[in-house]
Protein backbone atom coordinates (compact mmCIF):
# COMPACT_ATOMS: atom_id res chain seq x y z
CA UNK A 1 0.00 0.00 0.00
CA UNK A 2 1.38 3.27 -1.24
CA UNK A 3 -0.04 6.38 -2.46
CA UNK A 4 2.49 7.14 -4.77
CA UNK A 5 2.24 5.57 -7.89
CA UNK A 6 5.68 5.30 -9.03
CA UNK A 7 6.27 3.76 -5.67
CA UNK A 8 3.46 0.82 -6.53
CA UNK A 9 5.03 0.37 -10.28
CA UNK A 10 8.42 -0.62 -8.56
CA UNK A 11 6.53 -2.71 -6.24
CA UNK A 12 4.72 -4.80 -9.27
CA UNK A 13 7.86 -5.12 -10.90
CA UNK A 14 10.23 -6.45 -8.18
CA UNK A 15 7.56 -8.46 -7.07
CA UNK A 16 6.13 -9.43 -10.34
CA UNK A 17 5.47 -13.14 -11.14
CA UNK A 18 6.11 -13.99 -7.15
CA UNK A 19 2.48 -13.67 -5.81
CA UNK A 20 -0.87 -12.40 -6.49
CA UNK A 21 -0.23 -9.09 -5.96
CA UNK A 22 -2.59 -5.87 -5.26
CA UNK A 23 -1.73 -2.45 -5.29
CA UNK A 24 -3.80 -0.25 -3.61
CA UNK A 25 -3.01 4.01 -2.59
CA UNK A 26 -4.62 3.52 0.64
CA UNK A 27 -6.62 1.77 2.88
CA UNK A 28 -9.86 3.45 1.61
CA UNK A 29 -8.85 2.04 -1.67
CA UNK A 30 -8.48 -0.92 -0.59
CA UNK A 31 -11.93 -1.03 1.25
CA UNK A 32 -13.69 -0.08 -1.68
CA UNK A 33 -12.21 -2.87 -3.52
CA UNK A 34 -13.02 -5.60 -1.25
CA UNK A 35 -16.75 -4.15 -0.73
CA UNK A 36 -17.40 -4.39 -4.48
CA UNK A 37 -18.75 -7.96 -4.29
CA UNK A 38 -21.18 -6.62 -1.90
CA UNK A 39 -22.33 -3.53 -4.30
CA UNK A 40 -22.60 -5.86 -7.02
CA UNK A 41 -25.73 -8.10 -5.22
CA UNK A 42 -27.45 -4.64 -4.14
CA UNK A 43 -26.83 -3.44 -7.88
CA UNK A 44 -30.27 -6.08 -8.63
CA UNK A 45 -32.43 -4.09 -6.69
CA UNK A 46 -31.55 -0.91 -7.31
CA UNK A 47 -34.11 1.67 -8.62
CA UNK A 48 -33.85 2.82 -12.21
CA UNK A 49 -33.46 6.35 -11.84
CA UNK A 50 -30.03 5.99 -9.40
CA UNK A 51 -26.54 7.14 -10.36
CA UNK A 52 -23.99 4.40 -11.10
CA UNK A 53 -20.58 5.01 -11.73
CA UNK A 54 -18.99 2.30 -14.07
CA UNK A 55 -15.12 2.96 -13.10
CA UNK A 56 -14.05 0.89 -15.86
CA UNK A 57 -15.35 2.55 -18.35
CA UNK A 58 -14.91 6.13 -16.67
CA UNK A 59 -18.84 6.51 -17.13
CA UNK A 60 -21.95 7.46 -15.25
CA UNK A 61 -25.09 6.04 -16.08
CA UNK A 62 -29.05 6.44 -14.79
CA UNK A 63 -31.27 4.19 -16.23
CA UNK A 64 -30.70 3.70 -20.19
CA UNK A 65 -28.81 7.15 -20.40
CA UNK A 66 -24.67 6.96 -19.93
CA UNK A 67 -21.87 9.80 -20.49
CA UNK A 68 -18.25 10.08 -20.59
CA UNK A 69 -15.98 11.47 -17.80
CA UNK A 70 -12.95 13.12 -17.61
CA UNK A 71 -10.65 11.28 -14.87
CA UNK A 72 -11.05 14.25 -13.00
CA UNK A 73 -14.86 14.31 -13.01
CA UNK A 74 -14.68 10.39 -12.37
CA UNK A 75 -12.51 10.84 -9.43
CA UNK A 76 -14.55 14.09 -7.50
CA UNK A 77 -18.08 12.22 -8.03
CA UNK A 78 -16.37 8.43 -6.69
CA UNK A 79 -15.26 10.90 -3.67
CA UNK A 80 -18.75 12.07 -3.11
CA UNK A 81 -20.21 9.47 -3.69
CA UNK A 82 -18.06 6.94 -1.33
CA UNK A 83 -19.31 9.25 1.75
CA UNK A 84 -22.66 10.51 0.76
CA UNK A 85 -23.54 11.62 3.99
CA UNK A 86 -20.10 13.41 4.76
CA UNK A 87 -19.59 17.06 3.67
CA UNK A 88 -15.95 17.56 2.11
CA UNK A 89 -14.22 20.84 2.24
CA UNK A 90 -12.75 22.15 -1.38
CA UNK A 91 -9.14 21.63 0.36
CA UNK A 92 -9.73 17.88 0.93
CA UNK A 93 -11.48 17.37 -2.76
CA UNK A 94 -8.61 19.25 -4.43
CA UNK A 95 -6.27 17.15 -2.68
CA UNK A 96 -7.98 13.78 -3.19
CA UNK A 97 -8.81 14.74 -6.91
CA UNK A 98 -5.75 16.56 -7.87
CA UNK A 99 -3.12 14.83 -5.52
CA UNK A 100 -1.69 18.56 -4.97
CA UNK A 101 -0.68 19.26 -1.30
CA UNK A 102 -0.87 22.73 -0.70
CA UNK A 103 -2.33 23.57 -4.22
CA UNK A 104 -6.16 23.82 -2.78
CA UNK A 105 -7.90 26.22 -5.52
CA UNK A 106 -11.23 26.38 -5.10
CA UNK A 107 -12.04 27.41 -8.31
CA UNK A 108 -10.68 24.36 -9.56
CA UNK A 109 -12.97 22.28 -8.02
CA UNK A 110 -15.94 24.77 -8.40
CA UNK A 111 -15.24 24.81 -12.18
CA UNK A 112 -15.05 20.76 -12.00
CA UNK A 113 -18.35 20.59 -9.90
CA UNK A 114 -20.12 23.29 -12.37
CA UNK A 115 -19.41 20.59 -15.70
CA UNK A 116 -20.37 17.65 -13.48
CA UNK A 117 -23.53 19.29 -12.17
CA UNK A 118 -24.43 19.37 -16.09
CA UNK A 119 -23.82 15.84 -17.31
CA UNK A 120 -26.04 14.71 -13.92
CA UNK A 121 -28.86 16.99 -15.09
CA UNK A 122 -28.01 15.72 -18.41
CA UNK A 123 -28.21 11.91 -16.75
CA UNK A 124 -31.93 12.36 -15.46
CA UNK A 125 -30.62 11.73 -12.32
CA UNK A 126 -31.71 12.59 -9.01
CA UNK A 127 -28.33 13.12 -7.63
CA UNK A 128 -27.19 16.63 -6.92
CA UNK A 129 -23.68 18.36 -5.63
CA UNK A 130 -24.53 20.65 -2.89
CA UNK A 131 -22.80 23.50 -1.80
CA UNK A 132 -22.92 23.83 2.21
CA UNK A 133 -22.24 27.48 2.61
CA UNK A 134 -19.30 27.87 4.82
CA UNK A 135 -18.22 24.43 4.78
CA UNK A 136 -17.75 23.05 1.75
CA UNK A 137 -19.79 20.01 -0.52
CA UNK A 138 -21.84 16.92 -0.92
CA UNK A 139 -23.46 14.46 -2.61
CA UNK A 140 -27.58 14.45 -1.85
CA UNK A 141 -28.68 11.94 -3.96
CA UNK A 142 -32.72 10.64 -3.26
CA UNK A 143 -32.00 7.08 -4.20
CA UNK A 144 -28.67 5.27 -3.51
CA UNK A 145 -25.93 6.17 -5.83
CA UNK A 146 -23.01 3.82 -5.90
CA UNK A 147 -19.55 2.80 -7.82
CA UNK A 148 -18.67 0.09 -9.78
CA UNK A 149 -15.15 -1.04 -10.55
CA UNK A 150 -13.77 -3.30 -12.93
Amino acid sequence: MTSSPAERIRLAERLDGIAPLLLVADLDELRRLIAAPQQMAAAASEPASALVIDSARSSARCGEREVDLTRLEHDLLTCLITEPVRVWSYAELHRSVWGDEGRERKADVQSLVKRLRRKLHDLGTLATIDVVRGVGLRLTDHQQARVERA
